[in-house]
């Protein structure tokens, strides 16, 4: 029965990991291709900026309610329709004939996408142990630069040597074989009332809004949810206008900035998984050590940053040798916060958590990155353009543009750092309030 029920632990892992890994994989083809698509339709950078978040406005949004519907609802077939749905519309997007056709495809994806996190993070904290957390919200995590990697990947060479359009029609089919996978994970949770809304806890019902009230009154989710927030801003500004920095301001090919990017990416899950490895120790020793680890390595991440942006145009390779540690250190974020969060949640209430959660993560963080930086670049080539007496910036202005305001990332590093630093000292009270209602059966 043991190695029954560890059999079906590891498939579950496997299973979620996959998803995860098409879930991102899906939705960076966009930056993935996107040059192609801007030479295509004549896009400004706000127009792919838009693009790129197009998915969130519906995600984040959606969130809450799957998010509640996680902790009283049926998880596995949640996530399956949720995967089906998004794999269905990622295909389809190859259909896109202008902007606003793939505007709309893309809000589409997120409604999709928005089952992932909320589903998976509920399952893996009930399924695992609070001493072996990290290292699954890691391994389940993994799927983000592994997902990234592969899209930067596979995308820009079908995109270099085919078409934008064919990339789109590749991505959809796994999602769609996965979706069926779904459906036989495991779920060890016992049987919950199912209505959307309310749930029993501790004898009494809670709706969504008493129950987002339990988890707003803990000091430490305030930080984290701020932690996100900045965190995904500079994630989303980084995964939508990388590829294009690189192949504008070091001249070089879609096809080798896609891969340089997806090598970028790839570096980063060992600091994914080095890091919930890392916050496991430290939690062994310290209720807080994940933050602790989280917090040092984003630290240790902004001079690597800076450096990389300090290459001269053309030097590719000073550029992607310090992109590397630099995102590898920015990754450092995920698995342990993650796992801090099941740490001061109760069970009952850990879908509707990871959705507040993602809410701010993705509709403050996620759609302002990608198009705070794309106004940025747009500004900053107006500005030079304006300068040489030109009423239109060019492709080296564009360029320029797009270097500078990348800039706004190690700076918001650094302010995420303080918020890690805040949330140190509020965790130890929240954890034990949350260890004692776990003793009282809540």
């Amino acid at each position: 029965m043991l190695r029954t029920e560890q059999g079906r632990l590891v498939f579950t892992m496997v299973v979620l990991l996959a998803i995860n890994t098409m879930n991102f994989f899906d939705r960076q083809i966009l930056p993935a291709v996107q040059e192609k698509i801007r030479e295509d339709w004549g896009l400004s950078d706000s127009q792919l900026g838009w693009l790129g978040t197009a998915f969130i406005l519906l995600y984040a949004v959606v969130g809450l309610p799957l998010g509640r519907w996680a902790d009283v609802g049926p998880r596995r077939w949640i996530l399956a329709g949720g995967v089906g749905l998004w794999s269905l519309l990622t295909l389809c997007s190859g259909l896109a004939w202008n902007f606003w056709s793939l505007f709309l495809l893309r809000l589409g994806v997120g409604v999709g996408e928005a089952s992932c996190a909320p589903v998976a993070s509920s399952l893996i904290g009930d399924l695992v142990s609070p001493g072996r957390r990290a290292r699954a919200m890691g391994i389940f995590m993994l799927g983000l630069p592994v997902g990234l990697a592969l899209s930067y990947l596979v995308s820009s060479t079908i995109a270099q040597h085919h078409s934008w359009q064919a990339a789109f029609f590749v991505a959809g089919g796994p999602g769609l074989l996965l979706a069926v996978a779904a459906l036989f994970i495991a779920d060890t949770r016992p049987q919950a009332p199912r209505q959307l809304g309310s749930m029993v806890t501790g004898g009494q019902r809670v709706r969504f809004w008493g129950a987002a009230g339990s988890i707003l009154a803990l000091p430490t989710m305030w930080w984290i949810i701020i932690s996100g927030a900045l965190h995904n801003f500079n994630m989303y500004a980084l995964g939508s206008f990388l590829a294009s920095l690189l192949k504008r301001y070091h001249g070089v090919s879609i096809g080798t900035a896609g891969q340089l990017t997806a090598l970028v990416y790839g570096f980063g899950a060992l600091g994914l998984f080095g890091a919930g490895w890392l916050g496991d120790y430290a939690f062994k020793r310290w209720n807080n050590g994940r933050l602790h680890v989280a917090w040092i390595g984003l630290t240790l991440s902004i001079p690597c940053l800076l450096l990389a942006l300090a290459a001269p145009p053309g030097d590719i390779w000073t550029c992607a040798a310090w992109l590397l540690p630099g995102c590898m250190l920015l990754y450092a974020y995920y698995g342990t916060i993650y796992a801090t969060i099941q740490d001061i949640i109760i069970p009952s209430l850990r879908g509707t958590a990871m959705a507040l959660y993602f809410f701010a993560m993705y509709f403050l963080g996620a759609v302002l990155g990608p198009v705070g930086v794309g106004w940025l670049s747009d500004w900053g080539a107006r500005r030079a353009a304006q300068a040489d007496g030109s009423e239109f910036a060019s492709e080296w202005q564009r360029a320029t543009g797009l270097h500078d305001a990348m800039y706004i990332v190690p700076v918001l590093t650094g302010v995420l750092v303080l918020v890690l630093l805040a949330a140190t000292r509020t965790f130890p009270a929240d954890y034990l309030r949350a260890q004692k209602r776990l003793a009282e059966g809540a």
